[in-house]
């Protein structure tokens, strides 16, 4: 089954099969990534057309190893100029020249079964939500005077409306006369989220304090 069509000559049928079958697989990558990540146009229409070119490439070395190390040298050459993206669009450039390097070597069965096999379990962590938050973190950002101790000051307010509670990130702002904590909190059930930020405005002097939810839009690897 996972025998390559290429073999030792490449001909007119089997290019355009290795070809066709590149832009199909092409085509899922791009409408996978199109279902399970925001993402613009341009990128999408790379992920289909990324296959494509690595197809031709591998097909172009077709074994002769001065051709491979001249390819290996031109794409070293190479840089992105555009805004790193994040994991999920690494993910899915790696994919695509994967299916292209697969392609290419003239390994369709295995590309296609390859790229189905990925597919369904990339779409099956998507739906299952695998490895998000839990819905109720949220961020509580609160403004305090300088010469407020901010060691244990809201313990009391916290301990009343949260399950949970940690302080994540500590900063001035107004030239140093302020400071801004940042926590990841959990409120506990049935909480009424103005009389927790009433009750902290009293002990903050009625500055500023933003409550929003714990998404995470920028990832990294």
């Amino acid at each position: 089954m996972f025998s390559s069509i290429i073999g030792n000559s490449l001909t007119v049928v089997n290019f355009l099969i290795c070809i066709i079958t590149a832009i199909v697989l092409g085509f899922v990558v791009g409408f996978l990534h199109k279902k399970t990540c925001k993402s613009n146009s341009n990128f999408v229409s790379t992920l289909v057309i990324l296959p494509v070119l690595v197809t031709v490439v591998i097909t172009l070395v077709n074994g002769n190893l001065g051709t491979s190390v001249a390819v290996l040298g031109a794409f070293s050459l190479i840089r992105f100029r555009s805004i790193p993206g994040n994991s999920k669009e690494i993910l899915d450039v790696f994919f695509a020249m994967a299916i292209g390097l697969a392609v290419g070597t003239g390994y369709i069965a295995f590309a296609v079964i390859f790229t189905l096999l990925t597919s369904i379990l990339s779409y099956g962590l998507y739906k299952m939500k695998f490895g998000e938050n839990n819905i109720e973190d949220r961020i509580l950002k609160i403004l305090i005077p300088e010469d407020l101790d901010y060691n244990g000051v809201f313990d009391e307010i916290f301990n009343s409306y949260l399950d949970k509670y940690e302080l994540t990130q500590i900063k001035t702002v107004n030239m140093g006369s302020i400071f801004e904590l940042t926590y990841l909190v959990n409120l506990k059930s049935g909480v009424n989220e103005k009389e927790l930020i009433d009750k902290i405005r009293i002990r903050n002097g009625n500055l500023k304090i933003g409550l929003s939810r714990d998404v995470l839009n920028r990832e990294a690897l």
